[in-house]
This record gives C-alpha cells, sequence and structure tokens, in this order.
C-alpha cells in the first residue's frame, strides 16, 4: 500500500512540473489582437525618432489561423482604410500577402501586395519594421496587444 500511494504521489509531481514547465516555455505568438500605438525612424540602424499617433487615430490588426485583417480610422477623413489576407511569420520576419483592400489601400499599393517586414515580437508588443533593398531598417510600426 505504502508503495502504491508513492507511485501516486511521483505521478502528481511528474504531471505538475510538466505543466509548470510547459507554461513557462509557452512562446510569443502573432495572433490575437493588435492596435497600433507609435512608428519609429531608422538612420539604418537605429532609430531616430519616436512618432506617436495622433488623438482619434486607431489602427487595429488581427492575426489568426494565417489571415490578418486591419483597419484604420483617422479623424477628419472620409478615406476608408482596410485589407484582407494572408501571413506568414518566422522568428524575425513577417510576410503579409494582400488578398482584400479598400479602393484607397488598392490606390496606394499600386501592385505591391505582398509586404515583408522584419518581425520584433513578445507577448505584450510587436514591431513590424520596414528595410530597404540592403537590409536597412527604414521605419516600424508598433502595436501592443488589446486581447
Amino acid at each position: 500500500m505504502k508503495k502504491f500511494i508513492g507511485l501516486i504521489l511521483l505521478m502528481l509531481l511528474l504531471v505538475s512540473s510538466t505543466i509548470i514547465s510547459t507554461s513557462k516555455t509557452k512562446k510569443a505568438s502573432i495572433e490575437g489582437t493588435w492596435e497600433l500605438i507609435s512608428f519609429y525612424k531608422y538612420d539604418g540602424k537605429d532609430i531616430t525618432d519616436t512618432v506617436p499617433t495622433i488623438d482619434g487615430y486607431r489602427q487595429i490588426k488581427m492575426y489568426n489561423s494565417g489571415k490578418v485583417m486591419w483597419t484604420r480610422y483617422v479623424p477628419n477623413d472620409s478615406v476608408e482604410w482596410f485589407g484582407y489576407g494572408t501571413y506568414k511569420t518566422t522568428k524575425n520576419s513577417l510576410t503579409e500577402n494582400l488578398e482584400y483592400m479598400s479602393a484607397s489601400m488598392r490606390k496606394a499599393a499600386k501592385s505591391l501586395y505582398i509586404y515583408n517586414f522584419e518581425l520584433q515580437l513578445t507577448k505584450t508588443n510587436y514591431s513590424q519594421i520596414t528595410v530597404d533593398d540592403e537590409g536597412n531598417r527604414i521605419f516600424s510600426e508598433n502595436y501592443k496587444r488589446i486581447n
């Protein structure tokens, strides 16, 4: 009986330690809902300026199961901005392929529907950094998780 109780306690200990270690090692994921909080300007490598969003400006992005959707509201501007498509991430990169978008976005994008970014991701924030053909950082959009 003592061996049986000891075996049960050992199993409980192993199961609880597995649950604890699994929850601690969960990596950051871009899946969820995010709000734009600022922009960074770069000199090719380092941040040279931080530009916060203006009062009333809202840009929301949602990532789920390989799909991305975003919308932007600009106060005192009747132009609609939104897009929908697919996305892929690696540890340090984000690629968005827009399939559907507002007329204003289509006009601004011309024929560019695939966007490649350097990705900096934590559990609560992420930055999508635009780089030039030589890999120099130009600017970024910086988001906070809202869900």
